[in-house]
């Protein structure tokens, strides 16, 4: 495990993707009218590769570590970064409508603490494509929410991702645990966050959002990391630690992996929004499934972790459908 994980330098990989990301987002914004799909399918998957690979990280702490202090760690600096952004007048961390943003990201940030409970007990790729059914919430809940309508093509999709969904979190012994269903649940939060960029917080900046996302989710590692360490669990079963215990002695591989996790998120939301920036939405959403592709690969090359043949299908369906409903939703 150690010798295929020396393979890649995580921690110069994010400082230069930083570097990247940094220049692309303080350039001249592109004219919404012109697109270009090469660079932004360019972008997007470089902002997917990175969020898999700083994503894969998580197994080298899961055990000997705590999630609510690991995301303490990793919103202080995250949010340090960003005031001293703002600080030096680089961005503008001031929200139109404070509240909605507040709302949004509280979601998104949910969505997110879930998805990475979820890295500890089950597999990277697994986790991903559960979390990746969020296109297939948002249709779903905009035909409920907001009277929009869809097509014999588009209620396949769901049809077809609901089937995928289902093979993705059922063993293969068949005894089904309550918690295989998490990554789905944390793409029904995220699906919600998605709808309530477009209807709450249209005309915010991507250093608002960013800001208040890695706001919130320190929030929610501090409320955990205070409640567990004054009222800790006598005894925690084997392989819980990380979502049951609260302070941990942070040793030095917790600390680079915090700071790597940290520029791995803030890179990749970078390189997603300049990919849509740069590109027709409904065709880089179909770039981020890449996503699925990159942390199962990360995680045969990095640890091993293999899939079986009923949750490699269900995967397959959950990219089909949300392909189907990205491209008839330019119909």
């Amino acid at each position: 495990m150690s010798q295929n994980f020396e393979m890649i330098n995580s921690q110069n990989f994010n400082w230069v993707a930083f570097g990247l990301a940094l220049c692309c987002a303080l350039g001249k914004s592109a004219d919404m009218q012109t697109t270009f799909p090469k660079l932004s399918m360019m972008f997007t998957l470089s902002g997917m590769f990175t969020l898999a690979l700083t994503d894969n990280l998580i197994v080298l702490v899961s055990e000997t570590s705590s999630l609510w202090f690991f995301q303490t760690l990793r919103g202080v600096f995250a949010v340090g970064l960003l005031l001293l952004l703002a600080l030096f007048g680089v961005v503008s961390l001031h929200a139109n409508r404070p509240s909605r943003v507040i709302l949004r990201n509280t979601f998104n940030a949910t969505a997110l603490l879930i998805y990475f409970a979820c890295l500890a007990f089950l597999p990277i790729g697994i986790v991903a494509a559960g979390f990746l059914t969020a296109p297939i919430f948002v249709l779903v809940l905009s035909i409920l929410f907001r009277g929009e309508r869809a097509g014999v093509w588009r209620w396949g999709a769901v049809t077809l991702g609901f089937v995928g969904a289902l093979m993705l979190v059922w063993p293969e012994d068949g005894a089904l645990a309550w918690y295989s269903a998490l990554p789905v649940v944390a793409g029904l939060f995220y699906a919600v966050s998605a709808l309530g960029t477009r209807m709450w917080c249209e005309g915010e900046s991507v250093w608002v959002m960013t800001f208040a996302y890695v706001s919130i989710l320190g929030l929610f590692g501090a409320i955990g990391l205070v409640v567990l360490t004054i009222w800790p669990i006598a005894e925690i079963p084997d392989g819980s630690g990380w979502v049951l215990q609260g302070y941990v002695t942070p040793d030095r591989t917790m600390l680079w992996v915090t700071v790597a996790q940290a520029l791995g998120s803030v890179v990749g939301v970078m390189l997603l929004t300049r990919g849509y920036q740069l590109g027709e939405a409904s065709y880089v959403a179909i770039n981020e499934y890449s996503m699925i592709v990159f942390a199962s690969f990360f995680a045969w090359l990095l640890w091993g972790q293999t899939l079986s043949t009923v949750a490699l299908i269900g995967m397959a369906l959950i990219i089909m459908s949300g392909t189907i409903i990205a491209l008839r939703s330019t119909k």
